[in-house]
């Protein structure tokens, strides 16, 4: 199998005269619990860095270790985060995009043109969605692993705050291990209340739900 080239998009816009590109992802779209981050990175024209792909790719090591270098070599790096309150205020997609709003708004400097995980954006600079992007572009790529490590970071955070939800683990994500916990210890304040289960939970045990709450404080 032919290795892909993670440059191909960025080189045809050199090639038109645009240096500074960014790359735009999201991480935490499925979880039922905690924010959506994204990422915004603006690499270093030609770069390379060995094994840097879609942070979905990599283990968690790797992905820290990707962060640091990334975090070091950029050019710029803007994270932006919504809430899960927010989430259900929106919706998913609204929200994502929004995180991508603010991530590209906290770059201290401004792209020429923006190349996106499949998302179309309205900015006052072209931006190009492409499909499957985070494994495709190395920009993209680079802002997954930032919006992935610092998303894992904040489950984490609240791991410590709440640690019989096991966030640590499984990191808001709907595993049956997740979803037994939820049953047995309720549901708090960070969790998407207009996902599936935490919407249907929520219908049937409205009346024990602050009980549960109170037990999960404890």
């Amino acid at each position: 199998m032919k290795d892909i080239d993670l440059l191909k998009y960025e080189k045809e816009l050199y090639k038109k005269g645009f240096k500074l590109i960014a790359g735009v992802d999201e991480a935490g779209r499925g979880p039922l619990a905690g924010p959506v981050v994204a990422a915004a990175v603006i690499l270093p024209q030609n770069y390379h860095l060995e094994g840097l792909n879609d942070s979905k790719q990599l283990s968690a090591k790797k992905r820290d270790k990707f962060y640091q270098i990334i975090m070091q070599e950029a050019i710029s790096v803007g994270v932006g985060i919504v809430s899960n309150t927010e989430i259900d205020e929106i919706n998913i997609l609204e929200a994502s995009r929004k995180a991508m709003h603010i991530a590209l708004d906290n770059l201290k400097i401004k792209p020429e043109y923006i190349l996106t995980d499949a998302m179309k954006m309205d900015r006052d600079v072209p931006v190009m969605p492409i499909i499957h992007g985070d494994a495709l572009s190395l920009n993209i790529a680079a802002a997954s692993v930032i919006a992935k490590v610092t998303r894992d970071r904040i489950m984490l955070e609240l791991d410590q705050k709440y640690p019989m939800y096991e966030f640590k683990n499984h990191k808001g994500y709907p595993t049956k291990r997740h979803i037994e916990l939820i049953k047995e210890y309720g549901i708090i304040d960070c969790y998407r209340k207009t996902f599936r289960p935490i919407s249907e939970l929520l219908k049937g045990s409205s009346s024990t739900d602050g009980k549960h709450k109170e037990e999960a404080k404890q």
